[in-house]
């Protein structure tokens, strides 16, 4: 199905008219008995469920947002050959061991209180710490390990 008429300017031409009733029986045939669709139009962005009615109006006022080629919101598949050997950056997620999450919060909140002197330099001068805050921190370190 050829969608370049979404990037038709004028949209009283027939192939602007023709593609958007495409459209409306492409969204209906795969998502039958629906009263209400996404409207793809550049002011309801997807964002808005309209009626199939009103969404074919919208399209001739408002235009088809250009950059929605595959109408995954509608019911297009992506192509399996495409989608399967491709890894998707944004759902490998990185392996984080949950203590160096805890040490880290434990960290960020009594900064003070960080005993590696590799961070220190000479000019550093160390932050006196409150007993109470210091026996908080120790509590936590302790729960923590």
């Amino acid at each position: 199905m050829s969608i370049r008429w979404i990037q038709n300017p004028n949209r009283c031409a027939d192939e602007y008219l023709d593609g958007i009733e495409d459209f409306i029986e492409f969204a209906c045939r795969h998502n039958p008995g629906a009263t209400r669709i996404r409207c793809p139009c550049r002011r309801c962005n997807n964002t808005l469920w309209e009626t199939i009615e009103n969404v074919g109006f919208h399209l001739v006022r408002n235009g088809m947002i250009e950059t929605y080629s595959i109408w995954n919101l509608h019911g297009e598949q992506l192509d399996y050959a495409l989608s399967s050997n491709a890894t998707r950056m944004d759902s490998v997620e990185p392996i984080v061991d949950p203590n160096d999450q805890v040490m880290d919060i434990i960290q960020d909140a009594f900064p003070f209180a960080s005993t590696n002197i590799n961070h220190e330099r000479e000019d550093d001068v160390p932050t006196p710490i409150d007993s109470a805050e210091f026996e908080q921190y120790e509590k936590l370190l302790k729960n923590a390990n």
